[in-house]
């Protein structure tokens, strides 16, 4: 937890290391492929025992990859804020965000500005809050969802390799590139 002050501002976060006895952990990523592209967001919550109970993912249209990774959060945000428990602990890949919200970084991009003002105002009605950074591969499966979103907006299929495909299409989705996950030369997708 960081507490984050301005003069005469109430604290963004309150300096309280431990989680509650009931709380939500959220894995959230976005991301947009050309960055301006097509984007989405995926999200998923777990309760403080790590039962999974929500898996939340949108496609954003044409977007930032930073824009995308807001809208992650406020999804994450509002779905605890509905169902609760309000506390939440935000885990996500991008580092910017990350440090926008605990107020490291300055948010200078207008857009940004106010997907940042809408973060605060949701971060304010939780009882705990907290966000920190994980690398990439801490965060895949939200990252999947992401991708599952951008695929489906799209208007592509996710094509997901299986033990049981055939080696043409294991070879096919070996060829892709990790981050655009579209095989060049094809309109397949890969996962």
């Amino acid at each position: 937890m960081y507490s984050s002050r301005s003069a005469g501002s109430k604290p963004l976060f309150e300096s309280r290391e431990n989680p509650p006895a009931h709380y939500l952990i959220a894995h959230s990523d976005g991301g947009a492929r050309g960055n301006p592209g097509p984007a989405g967001y995926g999200v998923v919550i777990k309760d403080e025992s790590g039962r999974k109970v929500a898996a939340l993912s949108e496609y954003l249209g044409h977007q930032t990859n930073n824009f995308a990774e807001y809208q992650g959060l406020i999804a994450a945000l509002e779905y605890a804020i509905k169902h609760g428990p309000k506390a939440l602990k935000l885990i996500s890949d991008s580092e910017l965000l990350v440090r926008q919200i605990k107020g490291i970084y300055k948010v200078k991009n207008a857009v940004l500005q106010d997907l940042h003002g809408r973060a605060k105002e949701l971060i304010a009605q939780m009882e705990w809050f907290s966000i920190g950074h994980a690398f990439r591969e801490q965060n895949q499966e939200a990252d999947q969802l992401a991708n599952d979103a951008m695929d489906k907006g799209m208007g592509r299929s996710s094509a997901r390799v299986g033990a049981g495909d055939p080696p043409a299409h294991r070879a096919l989705i070996a060829a892709c590139s990790p981050r655009d996950r579209t095989v060049r030369g094809h309109r397949s997708s890969c996962r």
